[in-house]
């Protein structure tokens, strides 16, 4: 009855949302509500609300919440992993960098996308054999668990955050632009539903919301792809040479000399107008290929599905899917500069795009497919930061309830629900600070926050979890100390970045103590070496049954013997 009455009254919030939108908004000015995007978004609210009570009549123990009971199809999971990982970020960040810079806003793509072979080969069937609930429990298979948990849990939780706030703020905007609803009403929005969906849902509910939400942004971005080249006759270098001609004419217009507006033209066709320094473009890269292989609320995916087989499945068609749409996004780029950029009706005063840089992907929906199309492109934005949240949320959650109360606080012993009732307060506190953060950080360039998470999770969860799949002579105390050094080197060095250092904290130009873009070049190897260097000079008892619990390890990562649901058991 409480489930019934939470959902009916927050379906009553949600439907008060158009009041709101006609209220008075301020002396700002905004873009005129979208009614046809808030009557999709209400559709795509109500599906998903009715899936979460269909979820929640499901969910009744922690295998459940956690990971859907390991019921998921490797088909299923996979779209599921591409609708986690195909996030706000990836659907406007991605396409808006294209139309800014060319063919190096490309970067992301490969980067995002080069990861996956990592956990395909080495990473996806172990982790599903050793691990239950998060990856923590394949990190702390055979070492300590309360200094082995305490470090995945912190790494969790400080990538969470980051993340977290970016999708926040994301969302944020997007409403505030599409629907003319204040930004703090869009920000409460999406952390109310997010609530909703894990807590009552779980796993289950988020898994499916994350489905559906795969199906509509690809469906959408392979129609703006489609028109796109539609209008060139289906010719890349028809659009590409257009695109060239408009940057070349819009240099021009602002007054550059015809040679230099000539080269400005050509140079988004080559690399350097994203990452010039080269140091920084290996660190940047590294972050998001090895932080891929380290993002939480991804790994965690792969303990959702029954064996071994069906994780392995799951990463081939996250793999096809995100690679998919990676490819549509430099066409949407591209389509941007040329149906966009000259279009008076998505410009404001100053000649900059109505909303700022990210709404690229926005206008060109309404550039191909009129207001109607703009209202169904809009809602799945939305969809997508929501189910990305959720999955945020859900592993943010485990990794207190699971590694830090249930397995450090109560020696693997918790008292029966105990656990369950502990992740869903934490799912209440998270999504409380990142409702206070997403407003506390309304003005603030996110860039840097995703970057962070994705440095982090390649300087201290990656290393820890590779070398303790990997590595026979990893020791508790190496993976203890090499993944906080990663850290806590990756967190200071990108605070002293200019990124910011200097546009975020306002200092003056040049004054960063960290003059690249990404600090993963640097923390990464610094993790790993520590790792190294620790477990090799680690002398204790201790250290004898890490090296000696390896062989058992092996054998089960590799064949799935005793794993829960796996074939060999």
């Amino acid at each position: 009855m409480r489930t019934r009455a939470l959902l009916t009254g927050l379906a009553l919030l949600l439907s008060s949302a158009p009041a709101w939108a006609a209220g008075d908004l301020g002396t700002l000015e905004k873009q005129p509500t979208n009614w046809t995007a808030i009557v999709m978004f209400g559709v795509f609210v109500a599906a998903t609300l009715w899936i979460t009570k269909w979820a929640s009549q499901r969910t009744k123990s922690a295998a459940d919440f956690y990971t859907a009971g390991g019921g998921i199809t490797g088909f299923q999971n996979g779209l599921a992993i591409a609708g986690d990982f195909m996030s706000a970020a990836s659907f406007l960040g991605i396409s808006a960098a294209v139309m800014t810079s060319g063919y190096d806003g490309l970067i992301y793509s490969i980067g995002f996308l080069v990861g996956w072979p990592i956990l395909t080969f080495l990473m996806a069937e172990r982790l599903r054999n050793l691990g239950k609930f998060t990856f923590a429990d394949v990190v702390a298979y055979r070492f300590k668990q309360t200094p082995t948990r305490a470090l995945a849990a912190s790494g969790t939780l400080v990538v969470v955050a980051f993340y977290l706030i970016a999708q926040m703020v994301g969302a944020g905007q997007l409403i505030k632009l599409l629907f003319g609803l204040e930004y703090w009403i869009a920000v409460i929005i999406v952390g109310v539903l997010m609530m909703v969906y894990v807590l009552f849902g779980g796993m289950t509910a988020t898994t499916w919301v994350q489905i559906i939400k795969a199906c509509l942004l690809l469906s959408g971005a392979s129609f703006m792809a489609f028109m796109v080249l539609y209008n060139y006759g289906f010719s890349p270098e028809k659009l590409f040479s257009e695109a060239v001609r408009i940057k070349t004419e819009l240099a021009t217009a602002s007054g550059k000399p015809l040679e230099e507006a000539a080269r400005r033209g050509q140079s988004i066709m080559s690399p350097g107008n994203f990452v010039s320094n080269p140091i920084s473009t290996i660190s940047f890269g590294m972050a998001l290929m090895f932080g891929t292989a380290g993002l939480p609320h991804i790994l965690m995916r792969f303990f959702t599905v029954p064996d071994a087989k069906e994780a392995r499945k799951s990463v081939f068609w996250a793999t096809t899917w995100i690679g998919y749409f990676y490819i549509l996004t430099f066409i949407i780029g591209f389509g941007a500069i040329v149906l966009v950029s000259t279009n008076p009706a998505f410009l404001d005063e100053k000649g900059g795009l109505l909303g700022g840089g990210n709404m690229a992907a926005v206008h060109l929906a309404s550039a191909v497919g009129g207001n109607a199309f703009l209202g169904f492109i809009s809602a799945v934005a939305f969809a997508t930061i929501l189910a990305v949240v959720s999955g945020l949320t859900l592993s943010g959650a485990s990794a207190v309830s699971h590694d830090i109360y249930s397995t450090v606080l109560k020696h693997g012993k918790p008292a029966p629900g105990s656990e369950l009732k502990v992740s869903r307060v934490t799912t209440i506190l998270l999504g409380i600070v990142a409702v206070l953060l997403g407003i506390l950080f309304e003005k603030q360039n996110i860039a840097f926050m995703v970057s962070l998470a994705f440095a982090i999770a390649a300087s201290a969860n990656f290393p820890a979890l590779i070398m303790s799949l990997l590595w026979k002579n990893c020791t508790t105390r190496g993976a203890f100390i090499g993944g906080f050094a990663g850290l806590i080197s990756a967190f200071a060095l990108t605070v002293l970045s200019p990124s910011v250092w200097e546009a975020t904290f306002g200092n003056p130009p040049g004054s960063a103590l960290f003059p690249y873009t990404s600090p993963a070049l640097f923390s990464m190897p610094l993790a790993f070496v520590t790792i190294w260097v620790v477990s090799l000079l680690d002398k204790s008892p201790r250290a004898a049954e890490d090296r000696a619990g390896y062989l058992a390890q092996e054998v089960r990562s590799e064949t799935g013997i005793g794993a829960a649901g796996a074939s060999g058991h």
